[in-house]
């Protein structure tokens, strides 16, 4: 219930009043469509995202999943890959005795 009447007041607040209405739909199917194209939210899912502190897509639940989710964790640490005979192996973290640079590392 709390979710909709956050949806309907967001709704309310971007809706322009009187008789400019016509005159801003032009403008704001684009805003909507280019967000859409890049974001993959509309503005509506950027305004109700900030004011939840989630992560909220119409195209997420458009495709039967929920509207706003927890944002996904922080990614992990990248593995550690040093050079062995014919490959290059690698770890979650430095074992000892690796060199000091990783394959991927950029010299010091």
């Amino acid at each position: 219930m709390a979710r909709r009447k956050t949806l309907l007041s967001a709704l309310f607040l971007l809706l322009p009043a009187g008789c400019g209405l016509e005159p801003a739909l032009g403008p704001a199917a684009v805003v909507g469509g280019a967000s859409l194209v890049f974001t993959g939210k509309t503005p509506l899912d950027h305004v109700a995202g900030w004011t939840t502190g989630q992560d909220c897509s119409a195209v997420r639940w458009e495709r039967h999943g929920p509207w706003c989710a927890a944002p996904p964790p922080p990614p992990g640490p990248p593995p550690f890959c040093t050079r062995s005979l014919g490959g290059v192996d690698c770890w979650t973290a430095r074992p000892p005795g690796a060199p000091l640079r990783g394959v991927a590392d950029p010299a010091r």
